[in-house]
């Protein structure tokens, strides 16, 4: 039997005919998916000369030949005409193993902000650096350029959320670079925002004071009272039960946190969890609350861990349970992040004081304890940061300002130790 002679570049495997050739230096072989015949040899041999004649005249478009080739993404052109809002659902459905809910619900309401004024139906891989700018400085200033001229929304975001949506909108075009939807990533090179360093304003003595005594009821003013001598999270308040507090040591032990969407979950970060060693004033506060919620019936609750599709029940009885104030039946056991953030807000509204956010409250607990004395690594250990990095970056410019507290603060306590000078001879 005649041994069978292949034309240059065509070649049988496993019965089937396939073509190699060289592209971009490298050893393409593409599989025709024909038996391996004769006639099949031939033609096999013509699209062959067409494709190493395309190479050569620069004029071989890859994607459009062999279209579900994998070798497509070995040259990285493995580009698929989805649009950016299909692209979003795939990168979203990836994700959810690793993001709690509450991270899940800030993806989708930054994302949607992005899609709206992109166009979800706007193909990814058409998607330049220029619409990129374009789109980042409609959501900055408010304003979308469109076909028919410039649309005007009533006002901008800011330049922390615009860095935001536009970090989220990154990831997701990396992607689709990475796993063969689009050709490059236009986000590569598109720099964040510059934005202003936002510096603590911690309430002032006399403020608190005002704040604490407009307070609709006893237990709201102990709440807001704790904050501040404490630095907790606010989410931690809510979910702070007596079980986790041991009034003789005077500590308590965060080990939960109540997310945006009402769900239980361990602190913010792994230094979240952490014991807080309590001052006298955080003490006695607790005291008075133990006398309105310390008997209270117990809730069973479900904490969501870090690990995927872990949850802990657990049986608290919380600190701050707005049932006792509440002139109606329809309250839970425990307060919501917003509401207590409402109470904030009409308490600083009553006692005419100018606005801050809520979690100012945190910001005056390290900023009183700074000008107390305390070391930073205590104070960050304290507010479930990892390091004191955090206390200098954060409160860097307040500390230099209050330098003179500090000198005085050394004179008192150091001036006693400093030896006597001798004193200068006269004639």
């Amino acid at each position: 039997m005649a041994e069978i002679k292949y034309p240059t570049g065509v070649e049988s495997h496993g019965g089937f005919l396939r073509v190699w050739f060289i592209y971009k230096n490298t050893r393409a072989r593409e599989s025709l998916g024909v038996p391996d015949t004769a006639k099949n040899r031939k033609v096999a041999a013509e699209l062959r000369a067409s494709v190493v004649y395309a190479i050569k005249t620069g004029n071989f478009d890859y994607q459009k030949q062999f279209p579900s080739s994998i070798n497509l993404r070995k040259f990285g052109l493995a580009s698929r005409q989805v649009t950016i809002g299909e692209l979003y659902k795939k990168w979203l459905e990836l994700k959810e193993v690793d993001l709690s809910a509450n991270s899940l619900g800030r993806y989708r309401s930054r994302m949607k902000g992005v899609l709206l004024a992109l166009g979800e139906n706007m193909i990814a891989s058409s998607i330049r650096t220029e619409d990129l700018i374009r789109l980042r400085n409609s959501l900055l200033t408010g304003t979308q350029q469109l076909g028919c001229g410039v649309k005007t929304e009533k006002v901008g975001r800011s330049v922390r959320t615009v860095n935001g949506q536009m970090s989220d909108l990154g990831a997701v075009l990396k992607f689709g670079h990475d796993n063969g939807y689009l050709p490059s990533n236009p986000m590569g090179n598109l720099k964040p925002l510059r934005k202003s360093k936002a510096e603590p304003d911690p309430v002032t003595r006399d403020e608190f004071l005002r704040i604490i005594s407009v307070c609709g009821h006893r237990q709201v003013a102990n709440l807001w009272s704790l904050a501040v001598y404490t630095g907790l999270r606010h989410g931690e308040l809510c979910a702070l039960a007596w079980e986790d507090i041991d009034l003789i040591a005077g500590t308590i032990k965060v080990k939960r946190n109540l997310t945006a969407v009402h769900e239980f979950t361990p602190p913010k970060t792994n230094a979240g969890t952490r014991e807080i060693h309590l001052i006298q004033p955080a003490i006695d506060v607790l005291r008075d609350q133990a006398e309105m919620t310390r008997m209270a019936a117990k809730t069973r609750i479900e904490v969501v861990q870090r690990e995927y599709g872990k949850k802990d029940i657990e049986d608290c009885t919380f600190v701050f349970n707005p049932q006792i104030s509440a002139v109606n039946n329809r309250s839970g056991t425990y307060y919501s992040v917003s509401s207590i953030g409402q109470s904030w807000d009409t308490a600083l509204r009553r006692a005419g004081i100018r606005h801050r956010k809520a979690y100012q409250s945190r910001h005056t607990y390290a900023c009183w304890s700074l000008s107390a004395g305390a070391n930073p690594n205590f104070i960050a250990s304290q507010m479930g940061h990892t390091s004191a990095q955090m206390v200098y970056s954060v409160y860097g410019t307040w500390m230099n300002d209050n330098n003179g507290e500090q000198i005085a603060m050394l004179n008192q306590k150091l001036g006693e130790f400093a030896p006597s000078m001798p004193h200068k001879k006269t004639g």
